[in-house]
């Protein structure tokens, strides 16, 4: 049957309704979260890996709006608390961007003067901005945001698109539309060797303009700091002129934010090496490849090291090997090398014991779990590429007395996964950022058994108290499962539409097999059913899924089996 469109709307928003509990228990985010968690909740018996390297540990984390205030096994559970089901899930801090534009767009170009002369532009056409605040340019409700948080990613440095020098950088949460999600702001200049803002054509258009534009403003800029300086403690000094390009650098000469080169190769990565040194600023090169070279000399220097996610291609695999000559399969060879240094390039930081973070900037989201993977098998210890995502990026960005770890008096930006971070075919369940909860659908690849057991000698008969989630709150029920020959039968109950107590309806489809339960009923409303499909897996006494409604989203749920009936 088609319904009208707007018929659906309101009988969605009615369904959204169904679940909203009598009980006083408070909100849970849904996957768009349009709503924040709000009072206490408790992740229950979790196995917390709670910093890099640590075992996993079977507890309970208990967070009051968005912070940590208790970590351990035998918490006492408020009464007002909302449950989040650990059962068989591992929790981790949420991963650390050091740096990205996700979700910055680039500022308009200035129109040039008819009198316009490209051998002296103004600052800002020449790309000349340190003045800018990335979060003029920063959409936090942006797709990529969304993407990003979707694999795990919580709290990031953004950076502001832009010409040799941007502006500066943020730190913010991906948390939901209702937050400002700011964290710090001003907290680096964002610097590049390359001028993309105006072409060759322009001063400065090539590498080496850069570097002699960049050292006249640093110095220019250190010469006004001065000046300032001097007529604010002394008389009879003139008064100095203002000039916004030299006084956004002050707190770079001062020292106290860094400046974030953005490089690609090594070859830039010692040019902006050779600057600090000449200058004195504090240096963090962004998007380091191809650096085994430098490793000894960021070592040295306490550089912040920041690698790209980004790997290239593998040429040598898509050759036609057969056919090269002698100077061909030399080539190839070289190539396969090359390939397999850019894979190994983490691995060589952490032999030599240089701290690093990672930037996805360059990389589009579906790449981050291949890219890290192959990082990992080609000799990145799971430890540090789990430090590199958490506590080296925490320490890089001066946030390491409320993020990077899980514990107690640090906020709650927690990733709950299906098994071990780094295990074949984990995935990430729940994402908690800045006092939100988001929740994915866990995908499974199970065979279906058209309600046949084959999970051994475990029996779902019985009653069955649930707790579902939708943006409009919390609902609850219970599901009476009992055997039906070799298949089950069971009924729902769930919050009537209507307002008038409890509406129950047959599981229709029931689907068990691998632990996997599965089953589908329907809810009427205003004289109109509509299917909620409920799929989830059984685990002893406890059952945790989803259910999702046709064009409406997909919600968690959560189940236990009542004590009294768990052996019949």
């Amino acid at each position: 049957m088609i319904f009208q469109s707007q018929t659906i709307k309101n009988l969605g928003l009615m369904l959204l309704g169904i679940f909203l509990s009598v009980s006083g228990l408070h909100s849970q985010s849904d996957p768009t979260a349009q709503k924040r968690v709000s009072g206490t909740y408790v992740i229950q018996n979790v196995n917390l890996v709670a910093s890099p390297g640590s075992n996993a540990t079977q507890t309970s984390i208990l967070i009051k709006d968005g912070l940590i205030q208790e970590v351990g096994r035998n918490l006492r559970v408020p009464a007002e608390a909302q449950i989040i089901a650990g059962d068989s899930l591992y929790a981790y801090h949420a991963f650390i961007d050091v740096f990205t534009t996700a979700g910055v767009s680039r500022p308009a170009d200035l129109e040039r003067p008819s009198d316009f002369n490209p051998s002296k532009p103004s600052d800002e056409i020449a790309g000349i901005t340190p003045w800018r605040q990335v979060l003029d340019y920063y959409d936090a409700k942006n797709n990529s945001v969304t993407e990003w948080r979707k694999l795990g990613f919580t709290i990031a440095q953004v950076a502001p698109e832009g010409g040799m020098i941007p502006g500066k950088t943020a730190l913010v949460t991906y948390g939901g539309p209702n937050s400002s999600n700011v964290i710090g702001r001003q907290n680096a200049l964002h610097a590049k060797l390359r001028n993309s803002g105006g072409g060759r054509s322009l001063y400065p258009g090539t590498t080496l303009g850069v570097m002699a534009k960049f050292r006249d403003v640093y110095k220019n800029a250190e010469l006004s700091a001065k000046h300032d300086r001097t007529f604010a403690s002394a008389a009879g000094i003139n008064r100095p002129e203002r000039n916004k390009t030299y006084e956004a650098l002050y707190p770079v000469i001062d020292k106290q934010i860094p400046v974030l080169f953005e490089v690609t190769n090594d070859l830039d990565a010692r040019r902006a090496m050779m600057l600090q040194k000449e200058l004195g600023f504090s240096l963090g090169l962004i998007g380091l490849q191809e650096s085994d070279n430098l490793i000894a000399d960021i070592k040295r220097t306490n550089t912040m090291a920041v690698l790209s996610l980004k790997l290239p291609e593998n040429g040598a695999s898509k050759a036609k090997k057969d056919a090269l000559t002698d100077e061909g399969g030399e080539k190839l060879k070289r190539v396969e090398e090359a390939y397999q240094k850019a894979l190994g390039q983490a691995a060589s930081f952490e032999k030599e014991g240089v701290p690093f973070a990672f930037t996805s900037a360059g990389i589009r989201p579906s790449d981050f779990n291949k890219n890290l993977d192959l990082m990992v098998k080609a000799g990145l210890s799971e430890k540090a590429a789990l430090a590199a995502l958490t506590t080296n990026a925490a320490s890089m960005l001066g946030i390491s007395r409320f993020a990077g770890t899980v514990e107690k008096g640090k906020l709650a930006n927690i990733m709950l996964t299906t098994g071990p971070l780094f295990a074949e075919n984990t995935q990430i369940k729940h994402v908690i950022a800045d006092g939100y909860v988001f929740n994915y659908e866990v995908k499974t690849a199970k065979k279906e058994s058209n309600g046949n057991n084959s999970n051994g000698s475990a029996d779902l008969s019985g009653s069955w108290e649930y707790i579902s989630e939708t943006p409009a709150g919390s609902g609850s029920g219970v599901m009476e499962i009992k055997r039906d020959g070799s298949s089950y039968a069971g009924t729902i109950t769930y919050d009537s539409p209507t307002g008038a107590g409890k509406d129950t309806a047959d599981m229709r489809n029931i689907s068990w097999n691998n632990n996997e339960l599965k089953f589908t009923f329907s809810v009427s409303a205003g004289g109109m059913n509509l299917d909620v499909n409920v799929s989830g897996l059984v685990d002893g006494s406890n059952y945790s899924g989803n259910l999702s409604i046709a064009d409406f989203g997909s919600f968690p749920l959560t189940a236990t089996k009542k004590p009294n009936q768990l052996n019949q």
